[in-house]
């Protein structure tokens, strides 16, 4: 595994969870972490406990100018983008039948778009230089699909699709990984509004879960693999998930 210490890594949905934590520990191991999310206050925050190989850019992920605005941010302060990591994503789970449309929408935008908005601003940069990592957080909901879960699947799914099409396109010099998570500690599903849902699953909170280690723990092995190796997907479940 190569020392992945002074690269510049960019991490979307960096104020909490899986991105957060990642960031951590990216940075304890002198990684230069460039954190996006819309929370500005938490994004302040972890600026100040990381340290000054780390800044943030407020970024709305459903904004194509914000995603463009954040690499150029990042290669203005550090020069260049190793890794973009696409994280930022939502679940607002619910029966088609609720009709839940204003959230569906929400998803395709959050879950799909901001990840192909990711991808092309990063995109001509890695592939001027010559190199680069691109990283997306599908689900296992994008392996398997599960009731309730049709357009969190299917923007999952979408997910899967887009890096699989991406590393086919540019896998002579780009490295392409999807990571798939099971159940996760983080605030994923804290936003469904769905009275079937919270009816048949609670509030998630009594699921076997997943720390977000395992997660950084997952992101720290793909992007420090020598650079002829590409780490094309990881599957992640904690014991006992059996979808």
């Amino acid at each position: 595994m190569e020392n992945i210490k002074d690269k510049v890594v960019v991490i979307t949905g960096a104020s909490s969870g899986m991105g957060a934590a990642t960031a951590r520990k990216l940075a304890l191991l002198g990684v230069k972490v460039v954190l996006a999310a819309r929370r500005e206050d938490q994004l302040r925050a972890m600026v100040a406990e990381l340290g000054e190989n780390s800044m943030y850019v407020k970024t709305d992920v459903t904004k194509r100018v914000d995603l463009d605005n954040l690499i150029h941010q990042a290669i203005e302060r550090f020069g260049h983008v190793d890794v973009l990591w696409n994280n930022a994503g939502i679940m607002p789970l619910s029966f088609f039948e609720e009709g839940l449309v204003e959230e569906w929408d929400r998803m395709i935008d959050v879950n799909i778009k901001g990840v192909l908005y990711g991808i092309n601003a990063v995109l001509p940069h890695m592939l001027g230089r010559g190199q680069g990592h691109i990283l997306t957080t599908s689900s296992v909901a994008g392996l398997k699909t599960l009731q309730s879960g049709g357009v969190y699947s299917g923007t999952k799914f979408a997910v899967r699709a887009i890096m699989e099409t991406l590393r086919e396109e540019v896998a002579q010099t780009i490295k392409v990984t999807t990571i798939y998570p099971g159940a996760t500690h983080s605030e994923l599903g804290h936003d469904i509004s769905s009275p079937k849902v919270r009816a048949l699953y609670g509030n998630l909170e009594n699921m076997v879960k997943m720390d977000e280690e395992a997660i950084a723990n997952a992101v720290i092995y793909a992007i420090s693999q020598p650079g002829n190796i590409n780490v094309n997907e990881v599957v992640l479940r904690p014991l006992g998930q059996t979808r």
